[in-house]
């Protein structure tokens, strides 16, 4: 049997950079030689491996493939991806070192010259019993491909279930916080944590934190854009908000939606900072290209247009999953390039190392989502190069951004009783006096709405958990200087240049008329982004606080309440900020500690 020893590393495909197949092992990065050796010594029937998207999960599987071929533990191998393009990219990469994969596979015998077949996730769903049939004919070595996807429905996990049981072997992988959900993954394993709540245990892990550390990724820098929205509901209100100021769940959402509107001001100025940002970044990385995530078909046209209107040539733009949408990132990937425009699809597993610069341009709000889009930018190919990633003001995407290196298991349970969320009590109490719908702020939010009008405000930038930057106008001196940092940088002279730059721009502010100052000018770090659920742990220790106080007084609540407001100003506790909130909070102590 033909197996990958007989490679060379300079056949390799870009999934392979500086790596080689098993015989060569030296040239393993480091964490994926600490993965094999785990393996080998184990020799399990099944092994998940969690590491960062960026990483090199493939260059790890197709190694262990290798080995397991050559020892004659499996006779053959079967490739289980997210979509289409995953299954023709996982059979490229493994054809170049060797391993013949058969990406069209649909039915019967598979022909002599292939070592195995890759398929999707959605076809083993459809005919499970044939791909059991073929690995209980041969000992088959089962890779399964970002697998929290066989959690996607209850239907795919069965079906992986029946199909993979019999497996000699089968290894998992993935790159992602896992899935919100309590959908047991099949050949996962589980264990019980201190409060009874089950969780994945992995038998390899391998974070972000880590591969930046070990320069194996890029640092990646945030840039946050805020500004003014203006929105009609269906009930002919119109209302106006600031993207990063407390507001209720639905109210972010439709700021949010109304900020990627492609006919408001919010998108143009972000994209124009964008398309600066990738032509700074060039000037050191001269084939590196930019990527706009966006929401659906119809936003990523006009993104498009909105693209070559700035730039002045065209964006490659990928809408679906199909055939001509895969051959069009193959073009992107060998091209020079400045954009690409997709619709979710590039946001999983698609190697196009050249991403340097991203426009997070959709409304989906997963921690799951969020890092595979970000692991988009972050494959690293020559020590220095930084990935910049531009974002709304979301206090929900401003805390994914700031917990990069956060690892997170599967939780299989809800947590009990005595552990439940403790905003649940709160937002249950609030929820008659806001009249507010608590829905989730993502893809399957239909609010109805009519975006009106938009502005964008340079906001901050984060960067390895810290804030830097005060706000500034589009096009500005002070935006640029944060655009204008250079491509290549290691990382701690990231750090120092985004203090020096914030430094430069606490100065000017202050040489600056009050007069002028039309923009909130204080540092990123003293402008905290209130979550909802942070809200309401402030109004649930303010009703604690209103509470005891009661007692001590033996005034109502509603006296008290309006005693708070007419003292500290502002309108009611659900819509007051998180400012105010405090406010009332300390004052409050103030008056209990006086009658003690």
């Amino acid at each position: 049997m033909t197996t990958s020893t007989s490679s060379t590393s300079h056949h390799l495909s870009p999934a392979f950079p500086g790596r080689a197949p098993w015989g060569t092992a030296s040239k393993l990065r480091a964490w994926q030689q600490g993965a094999m050796d785990a393996y080998l010594e184990q020799q399990p029937r099944d092994f998940l491996a969690v590491a960062t998207p960026g990483a090199g999960k493939t260059t790890f599987a197709l190694t262990l493939a290798s080995w397991l071929l050559h020892h004659h533990v499996v006779q053959q191998v079967t490739v289980v991806a997210p979509t289409e393009h995953l299954k023709k990219q996982w059979a490229e990469a493994a054809a170049r070192i060797g391993i013949k994969l058969d990406p069209d596979y649909s039915a019967g015998p598979l022909s002599k010259e292939y070592h195995g077949v890759a398929v999707t996730y959605a076809g083993v769903g459809v005919r499970p019993m044939l791909h059991r049939n073929r690995v209980e004919q041969r000992k088959t070595l089962v890779i399964l491909d970002e697998i929290h996807h066989a959690g996607d429905s209850r239907s795919w996990g069965e079906a992986c279930q029946e199909a993979f049981e019999p497996a000699a072997r089968r290894l998992a992988l993935t790159g992602t916080p896992f899935r919100s959900d309590t959908n047991p993954i099949p050949f996962v394993d589980y264990a019980e944590d201190a409060h009874g709540v089950r969780r994945s245990v992995a038998d390899y892990t391998y974070g972000y934190g880590n591969a930046l550390g070990d320069g194996v990724v890029r640092p990646v820098i945030f840039l946050s854009y805020s500004g003014n929205m203006r929105w009609r509901t269906k009930a002919g209100d119109e209302i106006a908000a600031r993207l990063g100021e407390p507001m209720t769940k639905d109210a972010v959402s439709q700021a949010w939606r109304t900020a990627l509107d492609p006919h408001g001001e919010w998108m143009p100025a972000v994209l124009g900072a964008a398309d600066r940002r990738l032509t700074e970044v060039r000037k050191s990385i001269p084939d590196a290209g930019g990527l706009v995530i966006a929401s659906d078909q119809d936003s990523a046209r006009a993104y498009a247009k909105l693209l070559r209107e700035i730039t002045g040539v065209s964006a490659s733009l990928v809408l679906s999953d199909d055939g001509g949408a895969s051959q069009r990132i193959d073009d992107f990937r060998a091209s020079q390039d400045r954009w690409m425009v997709a619709v979710r699809m590039v946001s999983e597993g698609v190697d196009v190392p050249r991403l340097a610069v991203g426009v997070y341009a959709t409304t989906i709000s997963t921690p799951l989502f969020f890092a595979q889009a970000v692991g988009r930018f972050v494959r690293s190919r020559r020590r220095g190069e930084t990935a910049s990633v531009f974002l709304p003001t979301i206090p929900m995407l401003m805390s994914f951004a700031n917990e990069m290196e956060v690892e997170r298991d599967h939780v299989l349970d809800k947590p009990k009783k005595d552990n439940e969320d403790p905003y649940a009590e709160e937002a249950d109490l609030l929820a008659e006096a806001e009249r507010e719908q608590d829905e989730d702020t993502g893809e399957g939010d239909e609010l109805p709405f009519e975006a009106l009008e938009s502005d964008a405000v340079f906001d901050r930038v984060m960067y390895d958990g810290a804030e830097f930057g005060m706000q500034a106008h589009p096009g500005s001196e002070e935006e640029q200087d944060y655009l204008g940092i250079p491509g290549l940088l290691e990382p701690e002279q990231v750090q120092t240049l985004l203090q020096k730059r914030q430094a430069r721009q606490i100065s000017h502010s202050k040489k600056r008329p009050d007069a002028d100052a039309d923009l909130l000018e204080l540092p990123a770090d003293r402008r905290p982004v209130v979550t909802h659920k942070e809200l309401l742990e402030l109004r649930k220790q303010l009703n604690n606080l209103v509470g005891a106080y009661v007692h001590q007084s033996g005034k109502p609540h509603g006296v008290i309440h309006n005693e708070l407001r007419r003292v500290c100003g502002g309108p009611p506790s659900a819509e007051a900020t998180a400012g105010q909130l405090e406010q009332r909070i300390a004052k409050v102590r103030e008056w209990a500690t006086r009658m003690r």
